[in-house]
């Protein structure tokens, strides 16, 4: 018989409600969810003390840094430090070495992650200017979609030629998610800041990567979406100004939708003094009413999905001069625990934030029976303890790199176990054995 796990006197968390009961695992899904559920013989017991039971977080902007730059992480390390933080899938995006522009780079990744990865995967193709026949190849059963850099990038990954973007918003049959900042307006605010100063410092970044620069490059990508009728996805939203471009309400039904980070719901630019470069990211960390206008476009549903742009960079590869620092930074470890602490501090409730990361990541990208606590889906579930905390050290941090941007922080809640496909992989403490994961299919 299957191994079958009861889960014993939970709050489960699932499509806006809160309720008391058990839950019980058979092999890789939820077999049952009751008020009461008698354990049989062999079934391995789980008491749960009242704790919360939520689906786990589906993460669909992460950078693992495999192929190519794994001195900064890879897909083995960085989805070990997202299971230990309740991510149970993940979506990896293009920008390794070399970058994933073809069908062949594509299906590689996914060859490293069957034999590595900690949590269930997906992978985007990248846009580039001429590789539309590649774009045209991807299966919207099997790929998440494909991500394409509107104007603030490096490399073959830039794509500006407005026809190549007309092309890719008329033909890709995929979800398109987009990083949405213009080129000539950071250059043209680089241009004007050097007439004030001769050295950028951290506290320019947002003066370089403005609300305009955001603004003239996510309306083009609206634009482009509402011309050809395109599924469109724009990631990390900054700026207050943008909201004007999304509607608000439920998912369902919408064509164009737009994303949250974690680290813009958390950090302003008055965090810039004592973190310096290891918040410096793109789109840059901006202004409390920035952040706080966020979290209320939470509330209105203009922002529909939660996530967190995983990016780590070696810690002396951070400790250099604002300029020449890498942007990005690591945060699956912590992201969800910087959600439950917007819930205890009460500017969002728990069932909004299993909403934003777990069921609106799998409406939005269709993924397959996973996202809800649901019988018959598979078993990926983290049990949270909101009355007891967690102290963040870069020493205690799980990532590649040996450090975290919430070095200090103190979250009022504690990841007490992760559930990947039903078997529990972390305990609180300890990542255990590699479970046995598997590819994302969408129901396209």
């Amino acid at each position: 018989m299957a191994a079958a796990t009861v889960i014993k006197n939970v709050r489960i968390v699932n499509e806006g409600k809160i309720s008391e009961g058990d839950l019980r695992i058979s092999g890789q899904r939820i077999e049952r969810i009751e008020r009461e559920i008698t354990p049989q013989a062999n079934d391995t017991v789980i008491e749960g003390g009242g704790r919360y039971l939520l689906p786990g977080m589906i993460d669909d902007q992460v950078h693992f840094r495999e192929p190519g730059l794994t001195h900064k992480g890879n897909i083995a390390s960085e989805s070990r430090a997202a299971v230990a933080g309740g991510i149970t899938s993940f979506m990896e995006m293009p920008n390794v070495s070399p970058v994933t522009t073809t069908i062949e780079a594509l299906e590689a990744k996914y060859a490293i992650a069957a034999n590595s990865a900690y949590g269930n995967y997906g992978f985007y193709l990248g846009a580039t200017e001429d590789n539309l026949e590649q774009i045209k190849r991807l299966d919207p059963t099997k790929h998440c979609g494909v991500k394409v850099f509107m104007g603030a990038s490096t490399g073959d990954l830039l794509v500006e030629a407005p026809q190549a973007l007309d092309d890719i918003f008329r033909e890709s049959p995929v979800l398109i998610v987009t990083h949405c900042e213009s080129g000539p307006v950071i250059s043209r605010n680089r241009t004007e800041l050097l007439k004030q100063k001769s050295i950028f410092t951290i506290d320019d970044h947002p003066r370089l990567r403005d609300a305009e620069a955001c603004y003239a490059s996510s309306s083009y990508a609206v634009d482009l979406a509402k011309r050809h009728g395109s599924q469109l996805h724009v990631l990390h939203i900054t700026t207050e100004k943008e909201l004007s471009l999304f509607s608000a309400g439920p998912i369902a039904g919408k064509h164009i939708t737009a994303e949250a980070c974690v680290h813009h719901l958390w950090f302003s630019n008055q965090d810039y003094t004592d973190r310096g470069n290891l918040i410096k990211c793109n789109p840059a960390v901006k202004y409390p009413s920035d952040r706080d206008t966020l979290i209320k476009a939470l509330h209105s549903g203009q922002i529909d999905i939660i996530a967190t742009d995983h990016a780590p960079h070696t810690w002396d590869e951070k400790q250099v001069d604002y300029d020449k620092a890498p942007a990005g930074l690591p945060l699956v470890q912590h992201a969800l625990l910087s959600l439950l602490e917007h819930v205890k501090q009460g500017r969002m409730s728990l069932p909004q934030v299993v909403e934003k990361v777990s069921h609106n990541p799998a409406l939005r990208f269709a993924v397959a029976e996973r996202g809800f606590l649901r019988e018959g889906f598979f078993a990926d579930l983290v049990l949270v303890d909101c009355e007891s905390s967690t102290h963040v050290t870069h020493e205690n941090s799980l990532y590649h790199c040996g450090w975290s941007p919430f070095d200090g922080v103190t979250f009022g809640a504690r990841i007490e176990s992760t559930w990947v496909n039903g078997q529990q992989v972390f305990d609180g403490q300890t990542v255990g054995a590699r479970p046995e994961v598997m590819r994302l299919r969408f129901d396209r």
